[in-house]
């Protein structure tokens, strides 16, 4: 068991040392993968723009169909159940062709859905709809048109209900998407785990033979001799031969 461990540990020390041999290959690709990434997200990746208007449910007495109820302003859950009812009346048919109609837009009922989007804030009695769009003047336009259109088209579905808007869409000054900073790092990430992988792999499968350690630790051979490589010298060599030529000088 000692052994076993032992050469697992001088393994990764082996690893390490080579990652650190090419460390120069590791910086390399480090700023290759961030520099692609970075690249990516400003010029190929196309910027979304959010636009956010606000509305406020009414609770006050609501009839659907022959059923009437009342809700209270302190009952949330109840709040959010008709804020759920709402957002399906916003999001249907009649609803968005009637917002493409009024703003004269270039889209499909299907394209102006996935388009539009809404979600009630802190699970309070106000709910906010989002559309999100590459022109930022376009979502604010689109975001407005169903302020206006969707309180007449809930009125005329439930009787006695009430929606007010609460706050108006503007046009946004940032994208909400790509996040450059955020790809910039994945790559830079990669960059780095991609140029480790690859110094790794390629010393596990090099099995060539480098020092007289690799022999006696992989095949518990015993080393008899060592043959220097052609051209080079150790230093006890070097100063055998030096001495011996300052001799014949003299």
């Amino acid at each position: 068991m000692e052994n076993e461990q032992d050469t697992v540990e001088i393994d990764l020390l082996a690893l390490a040392r080579a990652v650190w041999k090419k460390i120069w290959f590791v910086v390399a690709m480090v700023i290759v993968g961030a520099a692609i990434a970075f690249s990516c997200a400003k010029f190929l990746i196309v910027p979304l723009y959010e636009s956010k208007a606000m509305l406020y449910v009414n609770n006050s007495s609501i009839s659907l169909g022959n059923t009437s109820f009342s809700i209270s302003s302190g009952e949330l859950s109840a709040a959010q159940s008709l804020v759920d009812t709402y957002m399906v009346i916003l999001k249907s048919r009649l609803t968005l062709n009637a917002v493409i109609e009024k703003a004269k837009l270039p889209y499909t009922y299907e394209e102006l859905e996935e388009m539009v989007s809404a979600a009630a804030i802190n699970s309070t009695e106000i709910f906010e709809i989002i559309v999100t769009d590459e022109d930022p003047e376009e979502a604010e336009l689109i975001a407005n048109t169903i302020a206006d259109i969707l309180p007449q088209k809930i009125a005329s579905i439930v009787e006695g209900s009430s929606v007010r808007i609460v706050d108006y869409a503007i046009v946004p000054a940032y994208p909400v998407s790509p996040n450059i900073t955020k790809i910039t790092l994945i790559g830079f990430l990669l960059g780095g785990v991609l140029s480790v992988g690859i110094i790794v792999l390629m010393e596990v499968f090099n099995d060539s033979i480098r020092t007289e350690d690799y022999l006696i630790q992989t095949y518990d051979l015993p080393i008899l001799a060592v043959i220097p490589a052609m051209g080079s010298s150790t230093k006890a060599e070097k100063s055998y031969l030096d001495k011996h030529s300052k001799r014949r000088n003299r």
